[in-house]
């Protein structure tokens, strides 16, 4: 890393900062409703576009840029899938989720449990909820961005600073950072610095990946080099690798392919993972939350689903290519040691002095991005649903200043959290089989909720609670090495028995529906439907749908 590199990285970091401080200035200044919905949902002002793309950027952090490379060096472009099939889950909150969460008013998802349940359902979803954001989307994104930087920096494992570990000085120096903005702006803050923090990760990645192609020789070159020659890590002692690289840029895989998504797991089980990922997550869905109007918050997901095709070009692409240089003995000789290594590799043998540091920024954003909207959800978790909650008479100014220390409180968890990860052989598969034990329950509890007036409060409760124990225990006997299977496939088994539990205790404890629960239930799914367009061509949510549905299929038939 050269001076100019340092300097690229120190402004963006004061810029971002800056800006988030900035923010909450200009929130306090020009709020003319109450403080603590403009500290948590951005005063209700949100547009589609920066609903979109607030989204977008919450779900990408450097845990892409790192392990879905990394998927992709060892396994092809199978592991996009996590991304083409999130488009199809962003369809379901357009069309069924985001009408009901903005007609309920509601500011966080656990209450609107609450609203079509009762307080249990809604007690449960805040652990979970609150587990989510500081392990799940805090924890691993710092410690991937402090683990890239002391790579792009050339520091070697076991490095210090100051008689400190490296990977520890930059875990807290990122979660400081990203602390102060959040807790000075709010909501305000992080859809302001993500919007800005997109762009610079987008451009990093484009960067990297052009260069990458071009000194590859384009498509056909790529494609004949795959097929003609042995996996780079084939040689690796201990690596594991007995496989070939000739179907790598294949989408669709037989039950035989050693990545272990299956194309039936991945149809079966990701609409599991996707939509408590994408409809009922409170990171996520605090966008559409903070929705000027229903137009906005449906078009804000469809938005956010066309955004969904670049990652796999940009951010498992470059994988493939790395494998690619490798085979074409582009680098003389050199090449990563492991699989985890490939996105690093490719940014120290392939960028010009400058852009090391514009990308070593853009790993910055991503990192900072997802902590940020991790750390807001959280204040607005704890603000709203156990001090609002068991003292109504708070005032918003007492409000903001909750949500400011538990911002305070969340860095300092997720920072000592962080390290855990060190001990995963593949992030983004470890991130997603944690997930694939905990989404099952909650996936099934709002779906019906939401399409069956009939499930009742206690039967959501028994369902959440039990299956939160069946994923325990699957993720007791895989860690111990007791039981391993495909884990997609796990996740719709575990979901197909919350289900046959909700409906079984249903029948044995109905309940009418609450006359306040009525506006969160769709008594015909085709309701939603029928709604009000209220724009034309592209601006018409129903058009716009289809228009989704199309450009992926296409896509799906391209690279099955």
């Amino acid at each position: 890393m050269t001076p100019l590199d340092w300097a690229i990285i120190a402004v963006y970091l004061l810029a971002v900062v800056g800006l988030g401080v900035a923010a909450g200035f200009l929130r306090r200044k020009g709020a003319t409703g109450g403080e603590g919905g403009h500290y948590f949902l951005a005063g209700n002002t949100l547009g589609w576009g920066v609903i979109g793309l607030a989204m977008f950027a919450a779900n990408i952090s450097t845990v892409h840029l790192v392990s879905l490379a990394e998927a992709a060096y060892k396994y092809g472009l199978v592991f996009g899938n996590f991304e083409w099939m999130a488009g199809f889950t962003l369809i379901l909150l357009s069309l069924f989720f985001a009408p009901l969460y903005l007609r309920s008013k509601v500011a966080t998802l656990p209450d609107f449990l609450e609203r079509r349940f009762n307080r249990g359902c809604r007690d449960v979803l805040s652990v979970v909820s609150l587990f989510s954001a500081i392990v799940i989307h805090m924890g691993v994104a710092l410690y991937t961005a402090a683990w890239v930087l002391r790579g792009i920096l050339g520091l070697a494992p076991g490095a210090t600073i100051l008689g400190v570990d490296a990977l520890m000085v930059f875990i807290i120096v990122l979660g400081v950072l990203t602390g102060i903005y959040t807790m000075l702006g709010g909501l305000l803050a992080v859809v302001w610095t993500e919007s800005v923090q997109t762009v610079l990760l987008l451009v990093g990645a484009v960067v990297i990946t052009a260069v990458g192609y071009l000194k590859i020789g384009g498509w056909s070159a790529l494609t004949q080099t795959l097929a003609s020659h042995p996996h780079p890590l084939a040689a690796v002692p201990g690596s594991g690798v007995t496989w070939g690289t000739a179907n790598f840029l294949h989408m669709a895989r037989p039950p035989t392919d050693p990545s272990g998504l299956v194309w039936y797991s991945m149809i079966l089980g990701y609409p599991v993972l996707g939509i408590w990922y994408w409809c009922c997550d409170q990171t996520i869905v605090q966008r559409v939350l903070a929705a000027r109007d229903e137009r906005h918050a449906r078009l804000g997901p469809l938005f956010c689903a066309f955004l969904k095709i670049w990652p796999v070009f940009f951010f498992v692409l470059p994988g493939v290519i790395c494998v690619a240089l490798v085979q074409q003995n582009a680098f003389g000789g050199a090449a990563p040691q492991t699989a985890a290594d490939a996105y690093t590799f490719m940014v120290t043998h392939l960028l010009p002095v400058g852009l090391k540091g514009l990308v070593a920024a853009a790993m910055l954003a991503a990192a900072m991005q997802t902590c940020s909207a991790a750390l807001n959800s959280t204040a607005t978790l704890v603000a709203y649903d156990l001090f609002k909650r068991h003292n109504p008479a708070l005032s918003d100014h007492r409000l903001v200043q909750i949500g400011k220390i538990t911002t305070v409180v969340g860095t300092v968890l997720a920072i000592v959290c962080s390290p855990i990860f060190g001990h995963y052989t593949t992030i983004f598969e470890g991130i997603n089989k944690l997930i694939s034990y905990v989404a099952p329950p909650i996936t099934c509890v709002f779906l019906l909720g939401v399409f069956w007036k009939r499930a009742s409060g206690k039967s959501a409760l028994i369902t959440l609670l039990a299956g939160m124990a069946l994923g325990f225990v699957t993720f007791y006997l895989d860690w111990n090495n007791l039981y391993r299977g495909d884990f997609m496939l796990i996740a719709f088994l575990l979901f197909v028995a919350c289900v046959v539990i909700m409906v079984a205790t249903t029948f044995l404890f109905p309940e009418p529906l609450k006359a306040d629960a009525r506006i969160l239930v769709w008594e015909d799914w085709r309701e939603p439907l029928r709604g009000e367009a209220g724009g034309r061509g592209l601006g018409n949510y129903r058009v716009l749908t289809v228009v989704v549905l199309v450009v992926f299929a296409a896509l799906y038939v391209i690279f099955r």
